[in-house]
């Protein structure tokens, strides 16, 4: 199978973490006897700094013509002052929009080797294995109107939130189809006690849910959400929710398993997907060679699994992962105790070893 990917390295760390998982990629790749056709483009600032544009039109092309698209990361401190319609993350937003993948799916899994590295106590984080599945098109973040607007100091800031009936549905059948491959258990979250847009997001989940008598659904307000899965985030299985709630609580988990370097991404349900770690740019560790690779190379897992429908090669790259972990290797976010710390390169060395050992 040609496995046909557009690579956008980003800015920040992005670069070191896809050079890893472009070596786990090459070597499931060759494992498997799969052809890794691979075109690298620039995103984000790379892109503000090769051609004044955060999504040049080759870039996005690329990505349209590819299987999958897998992300490092956009933005950092360097572009605070550029225009909004310029800065990095507008890139990403465009890019989004164009490739139509209205659903993000955010593993958060305790892995039982790192249960030392989350906030919570073991016995409450033990067995945590929960999907985020966050809407990823609509909401606050490309609602209109929006604006600022009136004399300094005395200005007046408008953001829209908005949803349509369509773009609810389309996501929670996500939720809920996904969820009959796990526990069955769909936890939407909204803030329906105060928002239209809340109320219409659970009426129109309820509605739904009657397709799928086979999975269990839960409503939950947003705020008391965040504290239950500080409180209990072994009792969820799937998180459905709209956009903003999701970008915030998808981070509130990612925490709580031990780093955000640990967790992957997967947009989907446009032609194409978009494949990424969720840990930003990262611009006070770029260049140093300590980011984690494993949330961009965990990625890559979910690339094969849900854009070329690999689930062994998929299983194969999560597996190695494990087995990294179970061996004690640590990056320097997971190094606790005097561990030590291996350099981004090297952790996805070991990856890549874990896979070939495997294969033999």
């Amino acid at each position: 199978m040609v496995l046909s990917t557009t690579v956008l390295a980003g800015d920040g760390v992005g670069p070191e973490v896809t050079d890893e998982a472009v070596r786990v990629l090459q070597k499931v790749a060759e494992v498997f006897g799969h052809e890794l056709k691979l075109v690298r483009k620039d995103v984000g600032g790379a892109a503000l700094r090769s051609a004044k544009d955060p999504l040049p039109t080759d870039t996005l092309q690329s990505c349209l013509n590819s299987g999958a698209v897998l992300l490092g990361a956009v933005g950092g401190p360097s572009f605070d002052e550029f225009p909004p319609h310029l800065r990095p993350e507008t890139g990403l937003l465009r890019l989004r929009r164009e490739l139509g993948v209205f659903a993000n799916l955010r593993p958060a899994i305790c892995f039982p080797a790192l249960e030392e590295c989350s906030p919570l106590k073991p016995e409450i984080i033990r067995g945590s294995d929960m999907l985020i599945v966050r809407e990823l098109l609509a909401g606050i973040y490309f609602g209109e109107p929006r604006s600022t607007q009136g004399p300094a100091g005395d200005r007046v800031a408008i953001d829209t939130m908005r949803y349509r009936e369509p773009e609810i549905e389309r996501v929670a059948r996500v939720a809920f189809e996904l969820a009959r491959n796990r526990r069955r258990i769909v936890t939407s979250v909204d803030k329906a006690n105060v928002l239209d847009c809340s109320r219409l997001w659970r009426e129109v989940t309820t509605r739904v849910s009657r397709d799928y008598p086979d999975v269990k659904l839960n409503h939950a307000y947003v705020d008391s959400m965040a504290m239950a899965l500080v409180a209990k985030p072994a009792d969820f299985d799937v998180v459905l929710t709209e956009n903003m709630f999701g970008d915030i609580l998808s981070d509130q988990a990612g925490g709580l398993v031990g780093s955000l370097g640990m967790l992957a991404s997967a947009s989907i349900g446009g032609p194409v997907g978009l494949y990424e770690p969720i840990h930003g740019s990262a611009p006070d560790i770029a260049g140093q060679g300590i980011a984690n690779p494993l949330g961009t190379i965990l990625s890559a897992a979910m690339m094969l699994r849900h854009s070329f429908k690999l689930k062994n090669e998929a299983h194969s790259i999560e597996a190695a992962v494990t087995e990294v972990l179970n061996a004690g290797h640590r990056t320097r976010d997971l190094a606790k105790g005097g561990k030590k710390a291996l350099s981004t390169r090297e952790m996805g060395s070991k990856v890549v070893e874990a896979i070939k050992k495997s294969a033999a």
